[in-house]
């Protein structure tokens, strides 16, 4: 009996291969055209570097062991200790800000769930040495960009967008003392998955009166810069972090982002390190878990790695939006399917089918052809199984001729909106004449990104 992949991983077929290729490559275009520049690290690491960061409790959620040298080690299960490491490694030769990003694969023995296995690939985007909220918005723009990139709209995904000091400035004012913040923070991340009289409850047991109370559920529920710039902003702390806030929003409408943008005080982001504007993506249908998370964490660095350098950073994983590009439809998506598949009739044909082949895929076309002789309605049908968009034969005089035959057994839709079929009518009937289309129309190739 064959054996699977084990429990919460995955094997790739081509298709599968496929679309993650398309993840990976337009999280890295989008990256780059930020001027991010891409780093790795390790997949293995010091079982003490995550234990640094998150306590002796994420043991339990690592694949970790003993190495043969006899050190503690984990699989990584995410990557900015790895980031920290590296920084604090060539801190002071590095231009700042640093502007990284990475593509790795993460693990995690977690209990899987719709949206979450034991392993996955994930885009990592960080910005180190920077402190202003500019570096916050373009953070927040490259996330957005990539849903652009994919096809989604503000109608399809939602960011969602907290400061972590306004609120703490707001628990302040409604009399939360300091030694109640953290269970505030945890009961407030789960306002949405409960019911309010839950988490009214939770908080009322905490130590809140019943106005405090009200008013936070108020404040996380729904609030807007004025609202609140209204109720509050008497405050000087509250008032400077709204300013910050309002900074904050039009620099995003300058990056033409704005509009996908809500702000949602529940957001914060349940890890105790972030320090300041928190954000995450979410389908705007709410089917899904968050598609992309992060925010600022000017401490952990010094922490990690013992340089202080203000950060902010974000993490989106392959498996939820994969789901959610299924469920908008947005996944059709070439699987290696070849431009050209070659062929001739004949016996002894087929170095004049290779040589056909190799000058095609000199101009960057992907060809396939029988590797063994067979009639040409088998190898068109093989051409037609293996998903080719054109069959070309070539002429019983190629040799001499260079004169080919082109079909079209799939219609094909270039880059630029005209049909290559189209292209390809107009002109080629030799060897030559076809590459001459290619050439002046590079971009057509359905293989061709």
């Amino acid at each position: 009996m064959a054996q699977g992949a084990l429990p919460g991983f995955r094997d790739f077929y081509h298709a599968e291969f496929a679309q993650r290729a398309y993840i990976t490559r337009i999280w890295r275009e989008v990256a780059r055209r930020y001027a991010f520049v891409e780093y790795d690290g390790p997949p293995l690491e010091p079982l003490d570097l995550y234990t640094k960061k998150s306590g002796d409790e994420i043991v339990g959620q690592l694949y970790n062991f003993t190495d043969k040298g006899g050190r503690e080690v984990a699989l990584r299960p995410e990557m900015t200790p790895t980031l920290a490491r590296m920084v604090a490694a060539r801190a002071n030769a590095l231009r700042k800000p640093v502007r990284w990003f990475s593509v790795p694969q993460l693990f995690r023995y977690e209990r899987q769930q719709k949206g979450r296995l034991r392993e996955h690939f994930q885009l990592n985007v960080d910005i180190l040495g920077e402190a202003d909220v500019s570096a916050d918005a373009e953070l927040l723009a490259v996330a957005i960009d990539i849903m652009r990139e994919f096809g989604l709209s503000p109608d399809d995904v939602r960011a969602r967008v907290s400061d972590r000091r306004l609120l703490r400035a707001l628990l302040d004012r409604l009399g939360v003392r300091e030694e109640q913040v953290p269970a505030v923070f945890g009961v407030i991340d789960k306002i949405e998955r409960q019911p309010r009289e839950i988490s009214a409850e939770k908080l009322t047991a905490l130590g809140l009166n019943a106005e405090s109370v009200d008013a936070l559920l108020r404040i996380t529920e729904h609030a807007t810069i004025e609202e609140l710039r209204a109720r509050y902003g008497d405050d000087r702390t509250v008032a400077q972090r709204l300013d910050e806030l309002a900074r904050y929003h039009q620099y995003l409408e300058q990056l033409g982002v704005a509009d996908w943008v809500d702000l949602d005080l529940s957001i914060v982001r349940g890890l105790a390190y972030y320090t300041g504007i928190v954000f995450e993506l979410f389908d705007a249908r709410g089917e899904l878990r968050a598609i992309c998370g992060g925010g600022r964490y000017d401490s952990l660095l010094g922490a990690l790695g013992g340089v202080e350098l203000p950060a902010l950073g974000f993490g989106m994983g392959d498996v939820v939006l994969g789901e959610l590009l299924r469920a908008r439809g947005l996944t059709d998506v070439p699987a290696g399917e070849p431009d050209f598949w070659v062929a001739a009739d004949g016996e002894d044909r087929a170095r004049e089918v290779m040589s056909a082949a190799t000058v095609l895929r000199r101009v960057r076309a992907s060809v396939e052809y029988a590797l063994r002789p067979q009639s040409l309605s088998k190898q068109k049908k093989a051409a037609f199984s293996a998903g080719a968009s054109y069959f070309v034969i070539l002429a019983s005089d190629f040799a001499q001729s260079r004169k080919i035959e082109v079909q079209p057994l799939l219609p094909v839709e270039g880059l630029h909106g005209e049909p290559l079929d189209d292209l390809i009518a107009k002109r080629p009937s030799t060897l030559d004449e076809l590459l001459e289309v290619i050439r002046a129309n590079p971009d057509v190739l359905p293989s061709v990104d």
